[in-house]
Formats: structure tokens, C-alpha cells, sequence
């Protein structure tokens, strides 16, 4: 009996952390996992974003951003940001509209999505750096993903995110890479990396709001004289 009460909780113990173990680590590592997990070994696989965001379970915003905005941030990423950008901006709404879980109308939801091209992001986010700075993420300034604080990272994330709405040249790559860093954040508790992100989406936003019109100015001014 005695024998029986000792092995009972070490195996309890063993199940614990093997299921620890399992679980993958970092967020480019959990949306990789999403990805196969839901997919299968079909390379010709596709995902609603409604089937994506009921698998990501916790932290649906954070996960569901980031993959979104990878597609945004990466050279020579053709289609994928054009197909993203719009649920970006619903995701960063209801953010700050303070809703607690991710809700998409029917014809985003419905939206489909290679699952290889999303995989290939994923891999490239990886060998161009991303996997290095996701490893520098952990909790940090953590009352910056609050509840409250959520809701002030969602209004000022619609900003960058209609940025890479518009169809132009310079209106995405930066925005998304802001905005991939404020996800991680999000994912990883970070507030250090929500700060960082915003600045960098807002400023270039900025940026070129005030020196766009500048530029195309100098340019017409030069083409006519």
C-alpha cells in the first residue's frame, strides 16, 4: 500500500513534466506548433484565421498578431500582407475596446491561408534574426500587459497597422516590425518589448506623414525645373 501512495505521485510528477516538456517554448515556436499541429503533413494545407484563433487559445491576441504581422516585416513576402492587414487592424481594435479573447466577423474568419507559406514566414523570421531577439523577451514592466494596459497598446497598435493597410511603398515593413514586437511582447509579458515596438511603428508612421508629403514636393518641384 505504502509502495503503491510513493509511485502514485512520482508518476503524477513524471506525466507533469513530460507534458512541461512538450509544450513548445518561445512564440514562434507555439505558432509553428499551431500551424503542424492543425495541418497535418498536407504541404497544400490552408487555415481560416477563425480556425487559427480557437487554437491559439491563451493569449489568442498576442499569438494571432504575431503571425499575422510576420508576413508584413520580411523582404520579398508577396500577397500575405494584403490578405493580413485588415484582420491586424480588427485585432488591435478590439484590443483596445477591451474585449478579453479575439472575435472576427464572418468574412474574416472565414479567410483562408497557406499553412506552407505561413510556415515558410516562420522559418525566414527565424534565419533573419527573429528566433535571437525572441530569446531576449521575458517578463519584464509586466503591468504594461494588464488589462488596462492592453487596452492602450490596442489603440495606439491600430495606428502602425492601418499604416500597412495602405497599398504603398515604406508602409509596411517597419509598421510590421513594430507590431511583431509589441505581439511578442504581448506573448511573453514583456513590457520592455511592447515600448520598443510602439516606438518604432508610431515613428516611422510619423515619419512618413511628415516627410512623405515633403519628398513627393521636392520631387515634382525637381522633375519641373
Amino acid at each position: 500500500m505504502s509502495r503503491q501512495q510513493t509511485t502514485e505521485p512520482d508518476m503524477a510528477m513524471t506525466d507533469a513534466m513530460s507534458a512541461d516538456d512538450a509544450t513548445p517554448r518561445g512564440a514562434l515556436a507555439k505558432i509553428e506548433h499551431i500551424l503542424r499541429t492543425q495541418s497535418g503533413d498536407d504541404p497544400a494545407a490552408e487555415m481560416t484565421l477563425g480556425e487559427l484563433s480557437d487554437a491559439m487559445e491563451e493569449r489568442a491576441f498576442g499569438l494571432l498578431i504575431l503571425i499575422l504581422a510576420l508576413p508584413c516585416c520580411l523582404p520579398f513576402v508577396y500577397l500575405l500582407p494584403q490578405l493580413v492587414a485588415l484582420p491586424m487592424v480588427v485585432l488591435a481594435w478590439q484590443m483596445a475596446m477591451g474585449r478579453r479573447a479575439p472575435w472576427l466577423p464572418d468574412a474574416l474568419r472565414n479567410r483562408k491561408l497557406p499553412v506552407a507559406g505561413l510556415l515558410d514566414v516562420v522559418d525566414r523570421t527565424r534565419r533573419y534574426g527573429g528566433g535571437f531577439v525572441e530569446r531576449l523577451a521575458h517578463p519584464r514592466l509586466v503591468g504594461l500587459t494588464g488589462d488596462r494596459g492592453t487596452r492602450v497598446i490596442g489603440a495606439l497598435m491600430v495606428v502602425p497597422c492601418l499604416s500597412i493597410l495602405v497599398p504603398l511603398p515604406l508602409t509596411n515593413t517597419v509598421p510590421g516590425f513594430g507590431v511583431s514586437l509589441v505581439a511578442v511582447g504581448l506573448i511573453e509579458r514583456d513590457g520592455l518589448f511592447v515600448i520598443g515596438g510602439l516606438v518604432i511603428g508610431l515613428a516611422w508612421v510619423l515619419l512618413l506623414a511628415v516627410g512623405g508629403p515633403a519628398l513627393i514636393y521636392y520631387l515634382v518641384g525637381l522633375l519641373a525645373g
